[in-house]
């Protein structure tokens, strides 16, 4: 008899809608997180675009999540994944510090990691200048002057948080126009940001501490150093799919190594499902991360009843 009916593999919003939809269909649930719950959700200073909340912070909208989740009997646990057994009825989730948990259904919500620049120092520099998570690390640089690597959403509201705390902020961004909303670029546009187009990060100069940064125009070919007490790298993400590693049978991959599953979140393992940033798909925000949970939690309902049909993908 498996210790619980499903199992979900990440607590930020895809995982922990999983588990509230999951707990209100009757199933006993644990979720287990390898850091923070909350995802990057958590980290997130305000949020404006989940439906019928005009203004939260990220950290309060996780948690009130989580608190959701907990008052429907869900159970969360910590630990890093070590290895999954998927073959057969019963799935097996081995942790790092020897704890095995059984399930009948699993879901992978494991979310995504920033993306490194590929600077020869980077991690190095980590924590000492350069950082992946404005929110997080922003009030290190009161008053000082800070640059933002990046022109997607996240760059872009990582530069308008930082404006509100630094002396002086920099958005870099490779191309002469922004990725981001029109409501954000707009609003960028309008801040006191200096944003340098047409640029990238091509060393980061230091002693112990961050000092300044070479940028080259990718027009031009020319370079010039920008002194910065700070770097915040925002250029997109990888899945975290590196436990699957170790998995004999693992769920397909897309070729960005994104987890491949068909609309109601199924992948090619029966019994196995996958939800939010971890899932290929063409947007990834709170709100699709929870309603991927909602579906790929109804789907194990459905596998759990009886209806195991495997999708193609």
């Amino acid at each position: 008899m498996p210790d619980f009916d499903l199992i979900v593999l990440g607590a930020g919003p895809a995982g922990l809608t999983s588990a509230i939809y999951g707990a209100r269909g009757g199933l006993s649930v644990l979720v287990l997180e390898n850091k923070a719950p909350g995802g990057q959700a958590a980290q997130t200073s305000v949020v404006e675009n989940y439906p019928g909340v005009p203004d939260v912070n990220g950290f309060d909208l996780a948690f009130t999540m989580l608190n959701q989740a907990k008052s429907f009997g869900v159970k969360v646990k910590t630990g890093a994944l070590q290895n999954l057994t998927l073959d057969g009825d019963e799935k097996k989730v081995l942790l790092a510090n020897g704890k095995e948990f059984t399930c009948s259904a699993l879901i992978v919500a494991t979310g995504a990691k920033s993306r490194l620049l590929g600077l020869e120092n980077e991690l190095d520099l980590a924590g000492k200048g350069i950082s992946y998570c404005a929110t997080c690390d922003g009030m290190f640089f009161k008053d000082k002057t800070v640059a933002v690597v990046g022109g997607g959403n996240t760059a872009v509201e990582d530069a308008l948080y930082l404006e509100k705390i630094a002396k002086k902020v920099y958005l870099i961004h490779r191309r002469n126009e922004l990725r981001a909303d029109k409501i954000m670029s707009d609003r960028v546009k309008e801040s006191t940001v200096e944003i340098l187009w047409d640029s990238v990060v091509t060393q980061a100069i230091a002693d112990e501490q961050l000092a300044e940064i070479e940028v080259k125009n990718v027009k031009t070919g020319s370079l010039s150093r920008v002194s910065v007490d700070g770097l915040f790298v925002a250029v997109g993400q990888t899945p975290n799919t590196d436990f699957l590693g170790a998995t004999d049978k693992k769920p397909n991959l897309s070729t960005t190594g994104y987890i491949a599953t068909d609309e109601e979140m199924r992948t090619n393992i029966d019994g196995v499902f996958a939800a939010g940033d971890v899932r290929e798909k063409s947007l990834r925000q709170i709100v699709t991360a929870c309603a991927d949970g909602a579906v790929a939690a109804n789907s194990a309902i459905k596998y759990l009843q009886g209806f195991h049909p495997v999708s193609t993908k």
